[in-house]
């Protein structure tokens, strides 16, 4: 990888303005390795890579550039496109928000999907009734046909929104348990609502979802 695609992966992954400390830091071992001499050598290799990024993201055929902000550089709209990104900004949904054990339900699914309740219910030590209701009106989860047991439970599957949410292809890209617990963290931190908030409402969901699931049994017997 080139030093500038380096340069332009860390300036657009940073939540804040990057100085040009920090990146020589981070480029540091590719650099020398590439045969710079020393830290100055280094530095300067950076500074000049940086100053030709900001040079093309400057020109007419990128809406976003590198600005120099508060002592450090980061990646921002240009202000020409500023009306543009609001349009988009006001035609997205409103964001999802999860209890933790929605989310905790949400992983259950994804690994071992289809899924039924007492299945989930079995894995996760609680009632998963309620926050199944709330996963099907976020239009994360959907139904995948009865399991061919007693009582013909509905099974569960995950949905193209969770896949959209997560930036999968398909369930074949699902990583690691312990990946896919950092990327829930990531994706829903500023969008989660305490247990106890959702706790009400869920317990509200599950009768709606035993209801449900009644009515489907008389309606099959």
């Amino acid at each position: 990888m080139s030093l500038k695609a380096q340069l332009e992966a860390i300036i657009y992954a940073a939540e804040t303005p990057i100085t040009l400390e920090q990146v020589v830091q981070l480029v540091k071992e590719s650099v020398t390795a590439e045969g710079a001499a020393d830290e100055a050598e280094v530095k300067s290799r950076v500074r000049s890579s940086l100053e030709e990024l900001v040079g093309e993201y400057g020109g007419p055929d990128h809406g976003i550039e590198i600005r120099q902000v508060a002592g450090g550089y980061r990646m921002s709209t240009k202000p020409e496109q500023h009306e543009m990104v609001r349009s988009f900004a006001r035609s997205l949904k409103p964001p999802v928000r999860l209890s933790l054990p929605a989310l905790e339900t949400l992983a259950v699914i994804a690994y071992k999907q289809p899924a039924t309740v007492p299945e989930i219910n079995e894995i996760r030590g609680v009632d998963s009734g309620g926050v199944i209701a709330t996963l099907l009106d976020r239009k994360l989860i959907t139904t995948a046909g009865r399991k061919q047991v007693i009582g013909r439970p509905i099974l569960y599957k995950t949905t193209k929104e969770f896949l959209m949410r997560f930036g999968l292809k398909d369930v074949s890209e699902l990583p690691s348990m312990e990946e896919f617990e950092k990327l829930v963290a990531e994706s829903f931190q500023s969008e989660l609502i305490p247990a106890e908030e959702a706790g009400q409402d869920e317990r509200s969901d599950s009768a709606q979802v035993e209801i449900t699931e009644s009515s489907d049994l008389k309606s099959s017997a």
